[in-house]
């Protein structure tokens, strides 16, 4: 789907995980690892079931990919610390993310982020990925009660950045964080991780944030 709107949003939104920055990398040698210490394989469905939940769903659902249940939390838990030392071996930023990131600077376009992960987490993985000094607004999981993909996150990001969330663009690679930011009234800009994702409130799919279709709606061709 392609709406464009007839007046650029007046700020920008990104997610982080596996949108602004690699972090999935990450995250998917941690789940690996998780699965390996019960003799079991992580393939790629359980990637995409997963990706872009939030910690309370994520621990539903390794419950029940790991025929473990009641043990979500304990699960989470581990699965952060794996995570937390794999950021330590790098967390790229995504194509075009820093080129977009100095397009928006050099327009004088406010941009916060809003991740589903913890604060911890986000913080560790901006700073690893070289952008941690790049956003005067951060916004994680941890700092609100509705994670995505209720729209807390966006509106809080909104405010934050003192601007209607209508006219905001949220940025987003998930199907959680598309719907997060549809509910939140933003121009939605999809931009998959995993090829072949359907992202349905998504006004906007791009391949990659150098897309010249991401920057045109953001009214910065």
């Amino acid at each position: 789907m392609c709406v464009v709107t007839a007046t650029p949003p007046d700020a920008v939104v990104f997610d982080n995980d596996g949108l602004l920055l690699d972090t999935e990398v990450a995250w998917t040698r941690a789940e690996v690892t998780l699965f390996a210490r019960r003799d079991r394989t992580f393939t790629d469905e359980h990637k995409r079931y997963i990706i872009g939940s939030s910690r309370a769903v994520a621990a539903r659902k390794l419950e029940e990919m790991l025929d473990r249940p009641g043990e979500g939390i304990a699960l989470m838990d581990e699965l952060h610390d794996l995570v937390m030392e794999e950021l330590l071996g790098g967390c790229p930023p995504r194509p075009g993310a820093l080129e977009l990131l100095d397009a928006l600077e050099a327009a004088g376009r406010p941009f916060a982020l809003a991740s589903n992960s913890s604060r911890p987490f986000c913080e560790r993985a901006l700073t690893v990925g070289g952008v941690r000094d790049r956003f005067a607004i951060v916004l994680t999981a941890d700092d609100v009660e509705h994670p995505k993909p209720a729209p807390d996150l966006y509106l809080a990001a909104a405010a934050a950045l003192g601007v209607p969330a209508e006219r905001c663009a949220g940025l987003e690679d998930s199907p959680p964080g598309v719907a997060a930011a549809h509910a939140a009234g933003m121009f939605v800009i999809g931009v998959p991780y995993l090829p072949g994702t359907e992202l349905p409130h998504a006004d906007l799919l791009a391949g990659s944030l150098a897309d010249d279709a991401v920057h045109a709606a953001l009214g910065l061709r």
